[in-house]
């Protein structure tokens, strides 16, 4: 039996979830009505669920949930609410929950929930030591992100829990800058999950009228005028494998109610229709805005919202991982080398093409990188890309300007310090990213800026 920890201190709620779980056969309740009580319990026992209220004296279900997160104490929560409180949950979810149910609880979507809680936190446990000792070579499933190359410690942590949420069949919420690789990302988790041989399907948000986007992600009935025929819609099409929503902020409010039932209970009906339809699919959404913030509080759904990111993941911008890009240089020639049939041609990448290349600053990213490689491909001169195989479109935002007027010789300490601070600026005070474009350590910096 699988144990759960009830925290509420209405006595009668915990009384009702305690009787109705016994009464399954298959979940042993604890319950506790003083919050004072729960940090002591959970350092002295072991549960695989907790059922946490938000609003209660003394310590509030916040609190309870930054304690956890505190003291690493990796237990799935489900957050019980009240109606109006769907802002909290959303609060909560930021600190770890892992779903939420509002009250009054339904008993059957509640099983569904806890089995589901059950199964994210067995798979967790798996996970045996730190995700910042693992390497990219040492995933399970490898060959699902090969055409996601890094050495970047936050994009390998992001990589094994992207592989760990796989193959769970929640949704996941992808978000990061235009270009960073949401996509791609989406892709390898489908690949990486049970569904990976079934479709996956793409369908890019900001591509479509808002007002004709709801029938084509949920379908169109013939309509009694013949003017439409029937229509599948993509949510159909995607059956048995994945659909991934890009932009996922283009689509409308009444859309958006109707998509999270879909998530809920994978029921949906084509426009011009009442009928209930079934479809069996996982949906992944991304968007370039931070949807959390109160300023999409009128055009996006808080409910949907909460429900997407209980698994969400954040992509840092190529800016932030410039380790990576002579891996993702190496990537991206080979694969423009193979489209145009040119796998044996010895092409060399020169220092100096390269050099350039980690101090650009890719506005639209890992997108805008692999278009760089293959206009350098098509420009390289004598089996060489250099930097005279960039456009001078991306030279001038690398070069501000070339220096005029007379040389004035200077020490050169002041130079290297001068250098320095500008790197530092570039980077926006990353001192990480500034010592990586100079090829020293962070202490080798720190020592030039003050003996110099």
């Amino acid at each position: 039996m699988k144990k759960v920890l009830i925290v509420d201190d209405d006595i009668a709620v915990t009384n009702y979830f305690m009787v109705f779980l016994m009464q399954t056969e298959r979940f042993e309740s604890t319950v506790v009505n003083d919050s004072r009580e729960v940090e002591n319990l959970l350092e002295q026992e072991v549960f695989d669920v907790v059922m946490l209220d938000l609003d209660m004296p003394n310590v509030s279900g916040i609190d309870i949930l930054n304690m956890m997160q505190a003291k690493n104490i990796s237990v799935p929560v489900i957050i019980l609410t009240g109606a109006n409180d769907v802002d909290l949950a959303v609060k909560s979810m930021k600190r770890g929950a892992f779903d939420y149910l509002t009250k009054p609880v339904d008993d059957e979507h509640l099983i569904e929930v806890l089995d589901s809680a059950v199964e994210h936190g067995a798979m967790s446990k798996k996970i045996i030591k730190p995700a910042d000792t693992f390497t990219q070579e040492e995933l399970k499933d490898r060959k699902d992100f090969e055409h996601l190359p890094t050495k970047n410690p936050e994009m390998i942590r992001l990589f094994h829990n992207a592989e760990k949420v796989a193959k769970c069949d929640l949704s996941i919420f992808i978000w990061g800058e235009q270009g960073t690789g949401k996509e791609s990302l989406a892709r390898a988790i489908h690949q990486a999950s049970l569904r990976g041989e079934g479709p996956f399907i793409a369908v890019d948000g900001a591509a479509h009228r808002q007002e004709d986007f709801s029938s084509e992600l949920f379908g169109r009935a013939k309509d009694w005028s013949g003017r439409h025929d029937e229509k599948q819609g993509f949510i159909e099409a995607a059956t048995d494998g994945t659909l991934f929503i890009d932009n996922i902020d283009c689509l409308g409010l009444p859309a958006q109610t109707r998509l999270k039932r879909v998530i809920q209970n994978s029921e949906f009906y084509r426009d011009n229709s009442t009928e209930i339809k079934k479809s069996d699919v996982r949906i992944i959404v991304s968007s370039t805005r931070d949807l959390t913030s109160s300023k999409y509080r009128d055009t996006f759904s808080r409910d949907l919202l909460y429900h997407l990111m209980v698994n969400s993941i954040k992509i840092p911008p190529l800016r932030a991982r410039v380790e990576d890009i002579p891996l993702i240089v190496d990537y991206f020639l080979k694969l423009e080398l193979a489209r145009m049939k040119r796998e044996d041609a010895n092409l060399s990448v020169s220092g100096e093409f390269m050099d350039m290349l980690m101090l650009y600053s890719y506005p639209d990213n890992v997108q805008e990188l692999q278009n760089i490689i293959a206009c350098a491909v098509v420009g390289a001169e004598n089996g060489a890309i250099t930097s005279d195989s960039l456009s001078p479109y991306i030279r001038e935002r690398i070069t501000p300007g070339e220096v005029t007027g007379d040389f004035t010789p200077a020490l050169l300490r002041d130079v290297m310090t001068d250098h320095i601070e500008r790197t530092i600026k570039y980077c926006g005070g990353n001192m990480n990213q500034a010592a990586t474009l100079l090829g020293i350590s962070v202490d080798e910096m720190s020592n030039h800026m003050e003996n110099g």
